[in-house]
């Protein structure tokens, strides 16, 4: 039991990481090993309770009339912005199966006795303080590039796709949305799972995951391309993709943070 206790919680760790050079095969084993933490601890029930609440916060909006219509592709591009948060609970399913020790899913609900609580809730609240920059920087380049009010669902995907004000909204709204998305790849991609690993400052575990980045660009921006490209494909259709993909790329990202992150 001491020996458990001794690796459940958080130790004090360095103070700077050593950051290693990872490859894109880096990112295929790390897939990989998320996929089989997923298949030995299914959590897609888990997670339908927490993304079926924002969808139908999403159709109540929709069903009251179109205001919020230029809202629903920035909000679901946001899960990407958000996710680090939700996964964390999926973290420590992953280290603790790592460690060798139970790894049920009743630990992703304890993660508020790590002892880098505090650093986690600050980096969730700079994670959400990004989220909500991010539609309120949507919905302002929407009504500087398109500005009329939706009347219907298919009317406003017709015209953002054929006329000039809609082409405009894409093509600034999509700059604007990958430059919050690099932002948070930065700040995130193994800040959070250095939290549950170590008991350092939320600065610190930023600082890390930014010197990861910096460390492994090209391959950092493939892994920023397959977590894009797996959540838009999980939210086809109705989302229900997102109860497979979200789990498997937290349970990854913790492998990855173990690949590139040497403490």
């Amino acid at each position: 039991m001491s020996n458990e206790q001794s690796i459940d919680y958080a130790d004090s760790g360095p103070r700077r990481a050593n950051i290693r050079k990872i490859e894109v095969a880096d990112l295929k084993e790390a897939l990989i090993k998320g996929f089989k933490d997923f298949d030995a601890k299914p959590t897609h029930i888990v997670l339908l309770f927490f993304i079926y609440p924002v969808v139908g916060v999403i159709l109540v909006n929709l069903s009251a009339g179109y205001q919020t219509l230029p809202l629903i592709f920035p909000i679901i591009a946001g899960f990407a912005l958000v996710g680090p948060i939700a996964a964390v609970g999926l973290y420590e399913i992953s280290r603790r199966r790592e460690a060798g020790l139970d790894y049920s899913i009743k630990y992703a609900f304890q993660v508020h006795r790590s002892s880098s609580i505090r650093a986690i809730i600050t980096l969730s609240i700079v994670m959400m303080v990004i989220y909500f920059a991010w539609l309120g920087a949507a919905w302002l380049i929407f009504n500087l590039t398109f500005g009329a009010t939706p009347t219907s669902f298919w009317g406003f995907a017709r015209e953002v796709i054929s006329t000039p004000a809609g082409w405009a909204l894409i093509i600034v709204g999509g700059g604007v949305g990958f430059i919050f998305a690099v932002v948070v790849l930065a700040l995130s991609v193994v800040s959070f799972p250095m939290l549950l690993d170590h008991d350092v400052s939320a600065s610190v575990a930023m600082g890390t995951s930014v010197r990861a980045v910096a460390a492994n660009p090209v391959t950092m921006g493939v892994w920023g391309f397959i977590v894009a490209g797996a959540l838009i494909l999980g939210s086809l259709p109705f989302f229900f993709g997102l109860a497979v993909a979200m789990p498997v790329l937290g349970h990854a990202t913790w492998h990855l943070y173990r690949r590139v992150v040497e403490v």
